[in-house]
């Protein structure tokens, strides 16, 4: 049977009346209280969460790789060079320094650089707002050296430079530290999904391949 809004007398639909009681159910009841008491502190020094941080990004298949800053750019350049790259998109205030051993085509991240013109390149280096060791996380938030979201999500392989100072321990910190206002990216391991099977499939909805470097010092 279909009843009739009070205010108006128009007939309601199933739909609109189970709204309407569910609506007159809460009209007084008191909003509930959320306990927000969640870790935000592992106990861990720096050298704890750099290694935590590291098993839980290995866990992922990622591969990760502890490096020195003066290394930095020849280990990008090794990385590229192993994975056979033809092409690399970077941000456009990357340190040309960390580029100096790189020996494929070098693309500066621009506006006008669309996906259809990333889906041809077959890597991209970007820094990282921060990590999170007790998920082998990283976020990315569009802030310094990251580029455009755009950039980490279309070429094949990713190299990600996380700096250890930035590691944290829980998701509770890294939330404390972010700007919820900014586009931010979570990253955890390559790009994967699973069918019905649970047969894993990388690459579907970003990088197949994420090599996380850690700046150590």
């Amino acid at each position: 049977m279909v009843g009739a809004n009070p205010r108006t007398g128009v007939p309601m639909s199933s739909r609109e009346q189970v709204l309407a009681a569910v609506r007159g159910a809460i009209r007084d009841a008191a909003a509930p209280e959320v306990p927000r008491d969640y870790v935000r502190d592992l106990g861990l020094d720096r050298d704890g969460l750099i290694e935590l941080f590291t098993e839980r990004v290995d866990d992922y298949r990622a591969e990760v790789t502890a490096v020195q800053r003066s290394d930095l750019g020849r280990t990008i350049g090794a990385q590229l060079g192993r994975r056979q790259a033809g092409s690399v998109v970077v941000p456009d205030d990357l340190d040309p320094g960390l580029l100096t051993t790189v020996t494929c085509k070098v693309i500066k991240d621009a506006p006008d650089l669309a996906a259809g013109d990333l889906d041809g390149v077959d890597a991209v280096v970007t820094g990282s707002a921060l990590g999170i060791a007790q998920t082998g996380t990283i976020v990315l938030d569009a802030g310094p050296i990251q580029g455009r979201r755009a950039i980490s999500l279309v070429p094949d392989l990713h190299l990600c430079v996380v700096e250890a100072d930035s590691i944290v321990g829980t998701v509770s910190e890294a939330v404390a530290r972010l700007d919820a206002t900014r586009p931010l990216t979570w990253i955890s391991g390559p790009s994967a999904t699973s069918d019905i099977e649970l047969d894993r499939v990388e690459g579907v909805h970003g990088p197949r391949t994420l090599v996380v470097l850690i700046v150590t010092d």
